[in-house]
């Protein structure tokens, strides 16, 4: 609710201020101008143009101090962004995030092109049963969802703070319907469906435990760490996913965990030694870096 005013004087010399901030600290000015769009009525060519300069009132979210502050804590304490404005943007998706959830990352995007791109393959996979482990912000449930629109999902987050925001993000997306929230860890609540799921993402934890604090820092000091941390290896995770989803997964069934790069050789010999799946490959993210790893039940 746009309920302060700000000198559209008063929002320049502030807002100059902040870009030398930036600047200062590598961060781009473009996401000044973002936090800008969001709390204010300023659209992105008014900003851009500062053809607010002259305006006697700007109408807002936030007084200016309030602006001053969150661009303190963005500059300052390398808060991200997407906790400021309490939401990023996904595929086609609008998602609320707070600092209980990891961000969406763009190049997990790809899992969704993956597993649509298989099933062209595996029509049938298309309208049973999926799983989403550590489902976070609901990012990768909600775009399966859309896109296998005669799936049902199954979300599953060991935090219930997590899974709070997922259920908000498809009550706002009109996809509650769709999917199935559980609390628990990886398997746990999925007891009663064994031999039943069609396919199983997950971008499980990946990150060794001694480089998590090594991390830019709006990453190792702001994101949750149950969300990062692999285990010594950063593998802990992923073994225990790999390992038991065969007992979920139908024939063919299809499984595709994110990983880190570098990590692809020992995933897939993880994968291999099951002896559970066939068809194993690597997909590579937008980098070229190899960044998920997909097998078939056999």
């Amino acid at each position: 609710m746009f309920n302060q005013k700000i000198s559209g004087s008063n929002l320049l010399l502030w807002y100059q201020e902040a870009v030398k901030i930036a600047r200062d600290q590598n961060i781009s000015v473009s996401e000044l101008d973002c936090l800008l769009q969001e709390f204010t009525n300023l659209d992105s060519l008014a900003i851009k143009l500062k053809g607010y300069q002259n305006k006697e009132e700007i109408l807002s979210k936030k007084t200016l101090l309030e602006l001053k502050n969150l661009w303190q804590l963005r500059t300052e304490k390398k808060y991200p962004l997407q906790y400021l404005i309490g939401k990023c943007y996904w595929r086609d998706l609008e998602l609320k995030v707070s600092a209980d959830v990891l961000i969406p990352r763009p190049e997990t995007e790809l899992i969704i092109d993956i597993a649509m791109d298989v099933c062209k393959s595996f029509p049938t996979l298309k309208t049973g049963l999926w799983a989403d482990l550590g489902t976070g912000s609901g990012a990768i449930a909600l775009a399966l969802a859309k896109s296998f629109p005669q799936a049902h999902i199954h979300a599953i987050d060991q935090s219930t703070s997590a899974l709070g925001i997922a259920q908000e993000n498809a009550h706002n997306l009109g996809l509650s319907e769709k999917i199935t929230f559980h609390q628990g860890s990886w398997f746990e609540p999925l007891s009663s469906l064994k031999n039943q799921l069609s396919g199983i993402l997950s971008n499980p934890p990946y990150i060794p435990s001694n480089m998590v604090p090594t991390l830019q820092p709006e990453v190792a000091h702001h994101e949750p760490k149950t969300a990062l941390d692999g285990g010594e290896d950063g593998l802990r995770d992923i073994r225990i996913i790999v390992d038991q989803a065969p007992q979920f997964l139908i024939e063919n069934g299809l499984l595709i965990i994110e990983i880190m790069a570098g990590q692809a050789p020992q995933v897939c010999q993880i994968i291999e030694s099951t002896h559970q799946y066939h068809s194993i490959q690597t997909h590579t993210d937008l980098a070229q870096i190899d960044r998920f790893v997909v097998a078939h039940k056999k």
